[in-house]
């Protein structure tokens, strides 16, 4: 955890230097004592056989329904997780001073929450992960650096007692005993964690490839355009409900802890500070009350869908404060109302991220130790999950929450577990090597399916070309789609909160479109976000299907709205063939759409207020972050903006010239450096900062 890691940056400051040598690291302390960090030799495998049976058994019935699809088109076109008090306190040992110097805590923590890392968060996770690797190398016990963790968070008000202790709990055990085990210094750990903010370090214990079957690939096939009025299959879009149990109407809204509306924070002192009856724009999770009126809705709106995919994160954001029972408990709630609301409708999940206890924390499968497993959560997954999977799946759930079914004769569906490349989840130090050769296992599913002439699309959590996803994992995972562009028909994850998708490329030509990532809205209005969820129209049964996506819906409710009158009203926000002046969904349509939006200042102001679903307080969006939103839309890969973004960016710095552009950025300019002078409190959405 991150987090972690910065605390103790402070206090690596005390040490005069931290440097890398070809046996391991070193630091020196004030009293010229030199201590080398030294490298282990353990090693970490994994010997699973992934060429498993399919399952080859039709999960959706045959029934064909007469799904009424969106109007085409008529022409008409991240989050700051707490404020950091930093005050320099008279208790704090003197090396404290130059630390606050050296080191931005409060634009530390901002760019942690919201996944967008600069050289800041590099040199705080350097000297952190440096002086965590000297403590346990010099002998310090775990207790003893929880305890050091535990003060410095709490003497430089990071955050509240409570929520230090409780960070300091549920985390520093297992990165401690990870640093203790890897055997690379802070520079390779802190680029393959952060990514290209820290450098593109050579790292050969995190440099691998995925090994493809010796089969040519087909000749590439344009796409077709799905037939007018072809049989559909309607498909719902659930992510990121973050159901909170302890959300509480009336309660504080306005905390200085990482989640807040609940029960713990106390009732608000004025009425603007509340929480709302249905949620709440700030660093709130959702309400029971919301998410059972959502279902409510969905069922009675929307009677004729076929199946379900389900991209995970049920718990909320009290990562504090979470246990291994409580989000077990919220996981079986969850799966049984939606198994009471959705009787006979098949759904296909996939893990998120908040999931695990502590959050993140995704051990492969040759982490064994029972205090460190993740088979408390596997198991259950597979249990809960059965309701809807066939049994043949059991294997590869338990394994690594990951499987394959058939939808329907000639179509699969793949859920994946992005955990396996997810950036924060620490154990992947260890050895990152397609972790529970879920990759290699994917492979062979999709070999298997381009024999039998199968279409499938892909479900996860985390979009690969997310900054949250290794670029390691994510360069594997982009060979891949490219490899059976042919076979993989869409992708669909979560994870950003945000209403936006994904274009691939060849990765060998990256001016050929090839695929599309479809990125759901949340239901979680977590946060300046008003609650939503996404309907797609796939190409049905009939002989020229293409099991592509016809058209997508997104549908909200005006959560402002909703707790000024009582109640909520959920509408279609927008249909994409319609809003964006799109004939067809092809990869080729989303690619062009990107470019338009370039072009076009109003295209993309339309595109900007759907990306937030219409929310009321979105933040303003200067030309850094128009460049960052489209080169997000832009990436299937991570961490490789120079290659997938320069011609964009380059674009839209040729064209604003506009005095509204000006504004803007002068106003992100002048908000930065007032923001630098201390003991200023007030908080500024990340876009006005320019920094997203």
């Amino acid at each position: 955890m991150l987090n972690t890691l910065y605390i103790l940056a402070l206090c690596a400051l005390c040490s005069k230097n931290i440097q890398a040598t070809p046996v391991g690291y070193t630091i020196t302390a004030e009293n010229d004592e030199t201590v080398v960090l030294a490298q282990t030799e353990e090693e970490f495998r994994d010997d699973w056989n992934y060429k498993l049976q399919q399952s080859n058994i039709p999960l959706l019935t045959a029934l064909i329904k007469n799904h009424t699809l969106p109007p085409t088109a008529d022409g008409s076109t991240g989050r700051l997780l707490w404020g950091l008090d930093q005050d320099k306190s008279s208790h704090l040992p003197p090396f404290v001073d130059k630390a606050l110097k050296l080191l931005n805590l409060k634009q530390v923590a901002f760019e942690i929450e919201n996944s967008v890392m600069s050289k800041v968060s590099c040199t705080a996770c350097r000297a952190g992960a440096g002086l965590l690797q000297h403590y346990t190398k010099t002998g310090k016990s775990e207790k003893e650096i929880k305890k050091t963790i535990y003060q410095f968070c709490v003497n430089l008000k990071i955050q509240s007692s409570r929520v230090c202790e409780g960070i300091t709990e549920l985390f520093a055990g297992e990165v401690i005993y990870v640093l203790g085990k890897v055997n690379i210094g802070p520079d390779e750990i802190c680029s393959f964690v952060i990514g290209d903010a820290c450098g593109d370090v050579y790292n050969p214990y995190h440099e691998w490839e995925v090994v493809f079957p010796p089969v040519p690939k087909p000749p590439v096939v344009e796409p077709n355009v799905p037939e007018a009025n072809a049989p559909t299959f309607k498909v719902l879009h659930i992510s990121d409900t973050h159901y909170d149990p302890y959300y509480m109407e009336g309660a504080n809204a306005d905390c200085s802890e990482p989640l807040c509306c609940r029960l713990t924070n106390g009732q608000a002192l004025t009425k603007e500070s509340a929480a709302g009856k249905w949620g709440d724009y700030r660093k709130c999770d959702t309400p029971k009350i919301t998410v059972d009126n959502m279902l409510q809705h969905i069922q009675d709106t929307h009677p004729d869908i076929d199946y379900i995919m389900w991209t995970g994160d049920l718990p909320p954001h009290d990562i504090w404060n979470q246990t291994k029972d409580e989000n077990i408990k919220i996981l079986k709630e969850t799966v049984k109302q939606m198994s009471i609301m959705f009787p006979g409708i098949p759904i296909f999940p996939a893990l998120g991220n908040h999931e695990a206890a502590p959050v993140n924390s995704f051990p492969p499968p040759f982490v064994s130790n029972p205090d460190s497993s993740i088979a408390w959560l596997y198991d259950e997954l597979d249990a809960q999950w059965r309701k809807w999977l066939p049994s043949s799946v059991s294997n590869t759930v338990r394994r690594g929450a990951f499987y394959s079914v058939l939808v329907r004769p000639g179509f699969r569906l793949i859920s994946l577990n992005m955990n396996y490349c997810n950036n924060k989840n620490w154990w992947l130090l260890l050895n990152s090597t397609d972790p529970a050769t879920e990759l290699q296992w994917f492979i062979y599913e999709l070999q298997s399916a381009e024999f039998n002439g199968e279409k499938v699309h892909v479900i996860g959590h985390i979009p690969p070309g997310h900054s949250d996803c290794l670029k390691v994992w994510s360069r594997n995972y982009y060979a891949i789609i490219s490899r059976y562009e042919s076979t993989i028909i869409s992708q669909f994850f979560g994870h950003t909160h945000y209403d936006e998708f994904e274009v691939f490329y060849d990765h060998t030509d990256l001016a050929r479109p090839i695929n599309v990532a479809y990125v759901g809205p949340s239901v979680s209005p977590y946060y300046d976000l008003n609650p939503g969820y996404r309907i797609y129209y796939v190409d049905g049964d009939h002989d020229k299907t293409t099991r592509a996506v016809v058209d997508h819906e997104t549908w909200t409710m005006n959560l402002k709205e909703a707790n000024i009158y009582g109640y909520p009203i959920w509408f279609q926000l927008y249909s994409a063939r319609q809003s964006f002046g799109m004939d067809s969904l092809r990869p080729r349509d989303w690619d062009d759409f990107v470019e338009r939006m370039t072009n076009d200042p109003k295209l993309f102001e339309l595109f900007y207020k759907y990306y937030f679903k219409a929310s009321p307080v979105r933040p303003m969006c200067d030309m850094e972050c128009k460049k960052k939103i489209l080169c997000d839309l832009h990436s299937g890969r991570s961490h490789d903006r120079k290659n997938l973004c320069q011609s964009i960016e380059s674009r839209i710095d040729s064209t604003s010239t506009t005095w509204r552009d000006w504004f803007y950025n002068t106003i992100s300019v002048s908000v930065s450096v007032i923001m630098s002078i201390p003991r200023l409190t007030m908080q500024v959405p990340k876009y006005v900062l320019g920094l997203g």
